[in-house]
């Protein structure tokens, strides 16, 4: 345990090769979960909580941490189960999503375990909609079910999904009318925040949930002799996915001749420093942190504007 707790920070040297380390914990029973440790800022016996009032029921109070105040959310109960007792000889996972920090409350933190993405797989086919997990594994013949924290957030704290007027430049939907845009996400809660966004521009959708099943419908595009790149506006991708991350996924498609043209967004939860020098090293076009709106709208704005080649007709006025 103390080797988790002290070194649960400065695990995190693997994204870019496929390979992520993951944070094994539990909740009330035996069942073990996952979290990946790019997201982890700190993990810490649970500190004193003092309620607040009006809270959503699963947060279970507030907790003064490293000088600020961070709201903590019962895991357990946030996965529709029921809430975890004893709080006080539990944990707090301190994560960083959607340029936010927030606690997680669980039973108990195993260890690190280091695996390939390729050894990550979407849930099964029978675990219905109502699920709080983006992908599943094994580790050491025992089933590690890796949690769908999006989805937990954008229940218990709802971001807006509104884009702000102006952003959306007139007439924008009308140049791409024959092309779509490629949306790629484990999360079914962030390719629906990504669509949305889409819609509201006004831009056809094709949705899919890892990289290695939008590669391989681009390269079927391609074995039909269809242009990818005449067919899509741009392509909005996630980082951590199952079967193939969404490193693997731009650099395979920057080595492919049909197409390394693409223009591709990494959109991700993960951000820093790190993700900026993880871009220009892989080759996608831009980097964007979850989730904002209006950023993505006017990434969107400015990828049709260079693609009708109105910041040329601009530039040469």
């Amino acid at each position: 345990m103390a080797g988790v707790l002290d070194n649960v920070n400065q695990r995190t040297r693997l994204v870019g090769e496929n390979r992520l380390e993951l944070l094994l914990f539990r909740l009330g029973g035996r069942q073990l979960y996952g979290i990946n440790v790019f997201k982890v800022k700190e993990v810490l016996p649970c500190p004193p909580l003092n309620a607040i009032p009006g809270r959503n029921p699963v947060v279970r109070g507030v907790a003064h941490i490293r000088g600020g105040t961070l709201s903590i959310m019962d895991m357990n109960q946030a996965m529709g189960k029921a809430p975890l007792e004893d709080i006080r000889s539990s944990f707090v996972i301190i994560t960083e999503y959607n340029r936010t920090a927030q606690g997680f409350l669980v039973r108990g933190v195993d260890r690190i375990v280091n695996m390939n993405w390729s050894d990550i797989h979407p849930p099964p086919r029978g675990a219905g909609k109502a699920h709080y997990l983006t992908a599943v594994t094994e580790v050491d013949g025992e089933l590690v079910e890796i949690v769908d924290v999006e989805k937990i957030l954008a229940e218990a704290a709802p971001v807006n999904e509104q884009i702000s007027e102006g952003v959306i430049e007139d007439g924008i939907s009308e140049r791409v009318v024959q092309k779509h845009v490629l949306i790629v996400d484990d999360s079914v809660i962030a390719r629906k925040q990504v669509q949305r966004v889409m819609q509201s521009i006004g831009i056809q959708t094709t949705l899919k949930k890892d990289g290695r099943e939008a590669l391989d419908y681009l390269l079927d595009m391609v074995a039909q002799g269809k242009n990818p790149d005449e067919a899509l506006v741009m392509i909005i991708s996630d980082i951590e996915m199952p079967e193939m991350d969404g490193y693997t996924f731009t650099a395979e498609m920057r080595n492919h001749p049909d197409l390394k043209g693409l223009h591709i967004l990494l959109h991700t939860s993960l951000s820093g420093v790190f993700n900026q020098a993880m871009v220009k090293k892989v080759g996608a076009d831009a980097f964007l942190a979850k989730f904002s709106p209006d950023e993505l709208a006017r990434q969107v704005n400015d990828r049709v504007r260079a693609m009708t080649g109105e910041d040329l007709l601009e530039q040469s006025e």
